[in-house]
């Protein structure tokens, strides 16, 4: 009976009733997957356009820079090589297209050689005026700035009032700056024009002492702070510190280079 009872013809009714009603709704999913289509197709397919054309204008402009960083690379070399053969002309010539490269560093150490050559051909009008025009070039990065501040102050110190000079590097002239050693030296200087020993000694002792400036500037340093009465650190010719100076022993070595005079 139970067997019997399975193939019922209501039973059979309901299940073409479930195959119908799948049917239908398959039919009504259809239509509206088309109706959908219809309405938004187009804007899908656009989207999907400008996307993969988005992506591949990526990818295009990435190797673009990659060759272009290559090419520029090539081109500083070469202007680097022309200035150690001592033709000034061909790097200046060489770094006219470096000048106006999308890389800001680039861009930057460009103008810092022609700056230079501009100064090793005598020109120091145009020198400091490229120097100058580095500086205040907020797009160009800092380190290029600084130094570009430092080689245009050091290229105008005999004409500058000591206290421009002050004004202009005393945010470089500090230990831990990596210009402290050329900021220090000139500020330093531009301290005793003003008869400000005071000032000058402790910052010419300061320079001495920092293993992170260059020997020849901690050198002169040590022989300044000495002259002022200022016990520093004496180095030996390898740059390294080798033993305490006092002011005594600064004069008496001055007095006994005279004597030998």
């Amino acid at each position: 009976m139970a067997k019997d009872d399975k193939n019922t013809p209501e039973d059979k009714s309901d299940r073409s009733e479930q195959v119908f009603m799948r049917e239908v709704d398959d039919a009504v999913r259809e239509d509206d997957l088309k109706n959908f289509g219809r309405r938004y197709g187009v804007w899908i397919g656009l989207a999907v356009v400008v996307g993969l054309a988005s992506l591949a204008g990526w990818i295009f402009y990435n190797n673009s820079l990659d060759e272009e960083s290559g090419v520029r690379s090539e081109e500083y070399v070469a202007a680097i090589d022309s200035v150690k053969r001592n033709n000034l002309d061909g790097a200046s010539k060489a770094l006219e297209s470096l000048e106006g490269a999308n890389q800001k560093g680039y861009q930057a150490a460009a103008k810092l050689m022609q700056a230079n050559i501009a100064l090793e051909k005598q020109d120091a009008k145009a020198a400091i005026a490229g120097y100058q025009a580095i500086v205040v070039d907020a797009d160009l990065p800092e380190p290029f700035r600084d130094l570009a501040l430092i080689r245009q102050t050091t290229a105008e110190f005999d004409t500058l009032k000591p206290q421009e000079v002050i004004d202009r590097l005393k945010s470089l002239a500090v230990p831990g700056n990596p210009w402290f050693g050329s900021a220090g030296e000139m500020v330093a200087l531009s301290y005793l024009n003003l008869n400000k020993a005071d000032l000058a000694g402790p910052l010419f002792a300061q320079l001495a002492k920092d293993d992170t400036v260059p020997p020849t500037i901690r050198s002169r340093a040590l022989q300044m702070a000495g002259v002022q009465g200022i016990d520093a650190v004496e180095l030996d010719t390898d740059g390294e510190i080798s033993a305490t100076a006092t002011s005594a022993d600064i004069s008496a070595s001055a007095a006994s280079e005279g004597e030998a005079e």
